[in-house]
């Protein structure tokens, strides 16, 4: 059962960034077209608790990326902009922790428990995801508030993005992160 009620919970948004709308320089396809949606159904449900919402953006150094500052894609999407003082850290690697101060900002504000959503599941999430279970974080990963694209695996074969996105979330349940849907997140608020 999904208790949101016990220590002092967060939620975690990651890489809610146009440039990853580019499926082509990820990878191609890309699964759950309405994680968004889901994601901004969250975060407004959220909101409305007072609880505190913490926003991650990906700079990449990369500069053919979508996601290069230089980039429109850079830039996060409609809807998802910090409010009220939310805080935003700026990361140039997979995970939310790594060069930005975000472990000591949650610590100093007592946050025991995040959810995370965001993008993408087997890149900055499952980093993301894996680093605050490891730094003893309760973590709660939404699911249906996630998604990833095709990839092309070693031999040069080629993995769906749906598979893909359902082997990470099954690496990081009840191990790194309790796996939750949408639904059950928002019953429990």
């Amino acid at each position: 059962m999904l208790d949101l009620k016990k220590g002092n919970i967060a939620l975690l948004l990651i890489d809610i960034q146009y440039g990853l709308d580019n499926g082509a320089f990820y990878g191609g396809n890309r699964n759950n077209p309405d994680a968004e949606t889901k994601m901004m159904t969250i975060l407004q449900q959220w909101r409305k608790t007072g609880k505190p919402v913490f926003h991650v953006q990906h700079s990449s150094t990369n500069p053919e990326s979508p996601l290069h500052p230089s980039k429109p894609g850079f830039q996060l999407k409609e809807g998802f902009h910090p409010m009220n003082g939310e805080p935003l850290f700026v990361k140039q690697v997979n995970s939310a922790f790594i060069g930005t101060d975000l472990e000591e900002q949650l610590r100093n504000k007592g946050i025991t428990t995040l959810v995370i959503v965001g993008l993408t599941t087997n890149h900055c999430i499952s980093t993301s995801v894996r680093m605050a279970g490891n730094l003893g974080f309760e973590t709660y990963l939404v699911s249906d508030a996630t998604a990833t694209f095709d990839r092309i695996g070693i031999n040069g074969e080629q993995w769906d993005a749906e598979t893909i996105h359902q082997t990470t979330l099954a690496s990081l349940h009840n191990e790194f992160a309790t796996v939750v849907f949408t639904k059950e997140l928002l019953e429990a608020l």
